[in-house]
């Protein structure tokens, strides 16, 4: 049996109250409703000084000081492999047994990176210092409000406040720890969360924004506002991935067109706006079968012609990252 989300765990590892019962403090009811009890911002909203600045931007900032770099996968349709890439981005990364990488899942009502890292049904531990992530490997690790919920059919039904809530929570109260890597798998679109991630990592220097599309002309369409979403909230682009493009089949080796490019591809969207194509990952079947099984497709498939193209992306990111790293010290 299915159940709606209204409210749900604790917010904060000290406190009784539930995220789904807050009044919102544009409320007459802001901290002062009985439901407010417990809650950390009780006093904040009460005094009315809860409509200024958010006291949690400056709380992230000093919080990502640990982490050296922030990257968001975005894109502004739904069903283009955001989340499949973003998994085997930190699978790919996390391969540097040097490196900590961690992957946080924003998709407040689909999040799927839990069954996609071969998680499903582990729970969120708390201690003093915070919500622990859950751990696929001593180098990666993973938080998602997937691991919240009763079941994995459970939907949630929030409005804009609870998401924001849900993602400061994820961003202020987890102990991350020292990162060389937070991956950020947001949900499709231009909305309450990536207005709220963005608003909150603005101040600790997001790296940028890699976008996912398909090649077909229903889905540039929306990714090119996810562009200029980019662009208006001065969001750093590190690239385009151009996914499902194209399949070779596995006997004759020759090429077909599934999602046919009939304006250019990614490859024109790029041009027109200047910006990078990190490159194009073809249609493998395995890529969906690894992930519903939890599995990593770059070890469990390694002599794919995707497994080749997502190693040169992966690799294009450390060295976007890299590049970013060296000119922020300059700049410093």
């Amino acid at each position: 049996m299915t159940r709606a989300i209204y409210s749900h765990r604790d917010p904060s590892p000290s406190s009784p109250f539930k995220l789904g019962s807050c009044p919102g403090t544009s409320s007459s009811e802001a901290g002062k409703s009985s439901l407010c009890q417990g809650c950390p911002n009780q006093s904040l909203c009460a005094s009315g000084a809860a409509g200024g600045p958010d006291p949690a931007i400056q709380e992230v900032k000093d919080k990502m000081k640990m982490v050296k770099h922030k990257i968001l996968v975005l894109s502004g349709k739904g069903g283009v492999g955001k989340s499949t890439f973003s998994s085997h981005l930190a699978h790919g990364l996390a391969e540097d047994e040097t490196k900590q990488v961690a992957l946080l899942d924003i998709d407040i009502c689909g999040p799927s990176i839990p069954k996609m890292m071969g998680l499903e049904g582990e729970q969120v531990h708390q201690s003093g210092s915070g919500w622990s992530p859950v751990y696929v490997d001593d180098n990666l690790a993973v938080m998602s409000i997937g691991f919240l919920l009763n079941s994995p059919d459970d939907a949630v039904i929030w409005r804009g406040p609870k998401k924001n809530g849900m993602i400061k929570q994820f961003l202020r109260d987890v102990d991350w720890g020292e990162l060389d890597y937070l991956i950020i798998d947001t949900p499709p679109g231009t909305s309450d969360e990536h207005l709220s991630i963005v608003q909150y990592l603005r101040a600790a220097q997001i790296d940028g924004a890699v976008i996912i599309t398909t090649p077909q002309e229903v889905s540039l369409q929306d990714v090119r506002k996810e562009i200029n979403f980019c662009h208006k909230v001065k969001l750093p682009i590190i690239g385009v991935i151009e996914n499902m493009s194209g399949f070779i089949c596995p006997k004759c080796k020759n090429e077909s067109q599934i999602f046919p490019p009939t304006t250019g591809g990614a490859e024109k969207m790029c041009q027109d706006f200047n910006i990078t194509l990190l490159g194009k990952v073809p249609l493998d079947p395995q890529i969906g079968k690894s992930c519903d099984r939890g599995k990593s497709f770059l070890s469990e498939v390694p002599d794919s012609l995707a497994t080749t193209s997502y190693r040169k992306i992966i690799q294009r990111i450390r060295e976007y990252c890299d590049m970013h790293l060296s000119q922020e010290g300059k700049d410093a």
